[in-house]
């Protein structure tokens, strides 16, 4: 196995931070969305006993990691096109 040169250290770790970045916004985006959602519903107006809230957790839970997980198409392709944009020799 070859070692890898100065270059490609330096375009693995580009790749890491655009993902990185790409997934943090996405987190605040999706936190966001699931928030300003619960707020329109009025989620919280139905919970009169602790069972509720126990079942209210998980749905909110589901909520925010499908808004997040939706984003993971638009994250593999701004990453995808910044890394065809490096020189890899």
């Amino acid at each position: 196995m070859t070692a890898l040169s100065q270059t490609e250290i330096a375009n693995w770790l580009a790749l890491y931070a655009a993902a990185g970045v790409c997934c943090g916004i996405a987190l605040m985006l999706s936190v966001a969305t699931s928030l300003y959602d619960l707020y329109r519903e009025r989620a919280w107006v139905g919970l009169k006993s602790t069972s509720d809230v126990l079942r209210f957790l998980p749905i909110t839970w589901w909520r925010w990691q499908k808004c997040y997980l939706l984003s993971t198409p638009v994250t593999l392709l701004i990453v995808g096109s910044f890394a065809a944009t490096l020189s890899w020799n």
